[in-house]
């Protein structure tokens, strides 16, 4: 009886692991966040140029989250892989807009992505237009330590010490 008691609570520990390991492989394929930048920079790309349209609005999940000029950046945050946007193009000041949906898959590796809309639009191959976003890091100014005693005298680095005027 007390055999049959450890291999049921072994089963059931043993199936408690694989329902966990379950659900974190799930959440790890449709909740992985992603922050998507949308370039509209002219691109040049194996002798082919690609010009930007004089405007593209962005719109995601319905909400229009970017309104990009030649050379300028939006963004977006996502959730899961599978990326819907649609895009309101106008290819010159005062034309029509022609308005077009975007669908595709977005790597795992990548959480800040970068996409260049107009060599999407053309057709290019994913090294063209898909890139990871890589932040410039910041240089931080080097402060200078002014020490002073309490008598008034300050020491500098790099020099000597100087006294107050009376």
């Amino acid at each position: 009886m007390e055999n049959k008691k450890k291999k049921r609570m072994i089963l059931f520990r043993i199936l408690t692991v694989l329902a966990l390991i379950a659900i974190a492989g799930v959440m790890f394929i449709i909740g992985r966040g992603h922050t998507v930048y949308f370039d509209s920079k002219a691109v040049t790309y194996e002798g082919t140029t690609v010009e930007a349209p004089y405007k593209i609005e962005v719109y995601v999940k319905g909400e229009r989250v970017a309104k990009l000029y030649e050379g300028e950046r939006g963004m977006a945050g996502w959730m899961g892989q599978n990326f819907n946007m649609e895009l309101e193009i106008t290819a010159e000041k005062g034309g029509d807009s022609v308005r077009q949906a975007v669908s595709m898959t977005l790597p795992y590796n990548m959480d800040g992505i970068i996409l260049n809309i107009p060599a999407l639009l053309k057709g290019l191959p994913e090294q063209a237009y898909l890139s990871e976003f890589i932040p410039a890091a910041v240089e931080e100014e080097a402060t200078e330590e002014v020490i002073t005693d309490e008598f008034g005298i300050t020491d500098e680095p790099g020099g000597g010490a100087e006294e107050p005027a009376p």
